[in-house]
């Protein structure tokens, strides 16, 4: 980097910051880009090194901004300062005709018109701007008040954090309506990575865009690709709206991305028209649109109209039909995903639905199967809809002709052969094997991790490998790994090699307590592991133990204690236990870890950033001096451990009176020096 003082950088970052806002808005906006993302990157490296090396002239806005580096504890609560009510739906073009009878009705003899857009299938959310310059993002939440997901909207590249025009003034106070979205190509890639992790599919692009928004690390966030349409407006000041289409027009001179196509209709039937085609068309569109959003054009108007308490009266949202297809069940698949849990999924035969061919319909569990009387070679009714994930709807029981078979439910896992089993109370069949080949994978990936064994270097490629290659069948096979079995896996030298087996080697003395979480029983954390690490001493001695005396600790639960019995009934994983053992992995708590300490007995929670911990690592350490780590703030907490930039955790001890302790007063608590 060239060397420049502050004042020809703060000219040079100001320029550079300009640069990037030209470009956001050029792809994200107007979709239209003119430089390579190659020169792209360049740029944005070289604003970062020089606010890196000028950190007085960062600013909020600056396109840097975007991603926090810390998670946040949680969302604060915002008060929408106007209201974001719900629409009235329709599902028929009578409805609508209904509804433009009362509109005449209430406006009289006054000349109206109508301004129509999509009815985008996404999260609703608020976002305020001072002088043109993002200060808050919510969302919409009851209607009255809603959650500041600031840092989670910056991730949103078409979000501009500074509005600027040519062509219309700034105002003062601006507070812009829209919807947050996940593109159909992004949210099919996503589930793809969630399928092949062995995680939960998320059921539409929607709930995508929900789960990404209420995340608590901005970072992640900002991996999803998320993608907004600005619609409406809320607050503002220092500007005059006369009609919805115009204002539509003047937010997309500020620079943000605004719902596409919306169109003037002069009367009711031009807007079925438009409607109409519309739905024959959706599915042309990268994002989801279950309908669309008929208003009043007039903002003057739309006072006159009013709402009721729950939905204004100028303005209506046609939802489109959903599609319903008959296709045939040729089979039912049973589907092992990364916990154990057996999914059935119905075969369809081929069948177009909404834009795609579906083949394939998951069918969740055996209830559901039972519920709808399914049988292989019935016909049935699948929909889309907005989903994405088509869905099984009912079995046209009159198409039966008699040979169709029933689904059985399996004892045997498909995958392993081992006995099935369910946890209380839940419906998910479930295969307990740690060495179920469909399982493996993530299984070992989660016992290297850094909460668990901590085995440096054992990622998603290596693991990958050594369980095609037939290297490893279970977590317990990575402790009879050889220097040559690993160096000739690709990407491997010499050194890199060695350092795997030497992290490996070095995992064997690690707590037990790290030992009994990364053995990956169901619904036993961090914590419940730590409590039955000093509560037995060894895994011989949990292994022994029932589901009346687990149940006997206050932290075990039924459910846990059957998880925990399950585990240790299945053969299979007591001969992985075993290789563990035999590989000299230590299976017993260290004798004197836990001794009488101030700690004992106590329960801390940490907030904001300290000096000598992590946030995990501080509560491993109370742990490890018999102490209760807990996550959240409660008349329980005796201590709360205070760092830098703490959150709301601070407000609710201050609330319930816990005592606040800094870092070096904790240290003198545990006796450091």
């Amino acid at each position: 980097m060239i060397f420049v003082d502050k004042h020809k950088a703060k000219e040079k970052i100001t320029k550079l910051r300009n640069i990037i806002r030209h470009h956001d808005r050029k792809y994200f906006v107007k979709s239209k880009p003119e430089i390579s993302d190659r020169e792209y990157d360049r740029l944005y490296r070289e604003l970062k090194g020089l606010e890196k090396r000028f950190p007085e002239l960062i600013t909020p806005d600056s396109p840097t901004q975007r991603i926090s580096e810390k998670p946040l504890e949680g969302f604060r609560h915002v008060r929408h300062a106007v209201p974001m009510l719900s629409m009235d739906n329709t599902y028929s073009h009578e409805e609508l005709r209904d509804f433009d009878k009362r509109v005449r009705k209430n406006l009289g003899k006054e000349k109206y018109e109508y301004a129509v857009e999509f009815k985008v299938d996404g999260v609703s959310v608020s976002i305020a701007y001072e002088d043109g310059i993002f200060v808050q993002g919510a969302t919409r939440g009851n209607g009255q008040v809603g959650d500041d997901i600031s840092l989670n909207l910056k991730t949103i590249k078409s979000i501009p954090l500074k509005l600027s025009s040519r062509e219309a003034k700034v105002p003062g106070l601006l507070e812009v309506r829209g919807e947050v979205f996940m593109a159909k190509r992004w949210f099919t890639k996503l589930n793809k990575e969630r399928e092949k992790k062995g995680e939960e599919l998320f059921a539409n692009p929607r709930n995508a865009s929900a789960g990404s928004l209420k995340l608590l690390d901005s970072r992640i966030t900002a991996q999803r690709h998320l993608d907004i349409f600005v619609w409406g407006i809320g607050q503002y000041k220092g500007v005059d709206f006369k009609n919805h289409d115009k204002t539509v027009e003047y937010l997309a001179k500020l620079g943000l991305r605004v719902i596409p196509h919306v169109k003037r209709c002069k009367d009711i039937g031009e807007v079925i028209r438009f409607c109409a085609q519309w739905q024959k068309k959706k599915e042309d569109l990268d994002c989801n649109i279950d309908g669309m959003v008929v208003k009043v054009n007039s903002l003057e108007q739309q006072k006159k109209l009013g709402r009721t308490a729950k939905s204004p009266r100028w303005m209506i949202a046609y939802k489109f039909p959903a599609e319903k297809v008959l296709t045939e069940v040729l089979d039912v698949k049973r589907q092992v995903g990364r916990t154990g849990t057996i999914t059935p999924v119905a075969i369809l035969r081929p069948v177009h639905v909404s834009g795609t061919t579906v083949s394939r319909a998951t069918l969740h569990n055996f209830d559901e199967i039972k519920r709808l009387d399914i049988k292989i070679g019935d016909k049935v009714y699948i929909e889309k809809s907005g989903e994405i994930i088509p869905k099984v709807l009912e079995v046209a029981k009159n198409k039966r002709k008699g040979t169709e078979k029933p689904i059985k439910v399996p004892t045997k896992c498909p995958s392993c052969d081992a006995t099935l089993y369910k946890d209380a109370g839940e419906v998910a069949l479930r295969c307990n094997n740690v060495s179920c080949e469909a399982q493996i994978k993530q299984k070992i990936l989660h016992f290297a991790s850094r909460n668990a064994m901590d085995i440096e270097g054992l990622g998603d490629s290596l693991v990958e490998q050594l369980v095609d290659k037939k290297l490893v069948k279970d977590y317990a096979g990575i402790y009879y790994l050889k220097f040559e079995d690993v160096k000739k896996l690709e990407r491997f030298a010499d050194k890199s090699a060695q350092n795997t087996i030497d992290a490996i080697e070095k995992s064997k003395s690690k707590d037990l307590n790290r030992l009994i979480f990364a053995l990956g029983i169901r619904h036993v954390g961090q914590k419940a592991a730590w409590v039955l690490a000093t509560k037995f001493g060894s895994l011989k001695q949990l292994a022994k133990q029932n589901t009346a005396k687990l149940t006997s600790i206050n932290e075990i639960g039924p459910v846990m204690a059957e998880s925990i019995v399950n585990f240790f009934k299945n053969k299979k994983n007591l001969d992985v236990l075993e290789k563990l053992e035999k590989a000299h992995v230590r299976t017993e708590m260290q004798k004197g870890l836990v001794r009488k300490t101030p700690l004992e007995g106590k329960t801390f929670v940490v907030t904001g950033t300290l000096k000598s911990y992590t946030r995990q690592g501080a509560e491993e350490f109370i742990r490890n001096l018999g102490g209760n780590a807990s996550s959240s703030v409660s008349k329980n907490t005796d201590f709360l451990i205070c760092g830098e930039e703490p959150g709301s955790k601070l407000d609710k001890a201050k609330k319930l009176g816990v005592k606040i302790i800094s870092e070096k007063e904790f240290k003198k608590i545990a006796g450091l020096h």
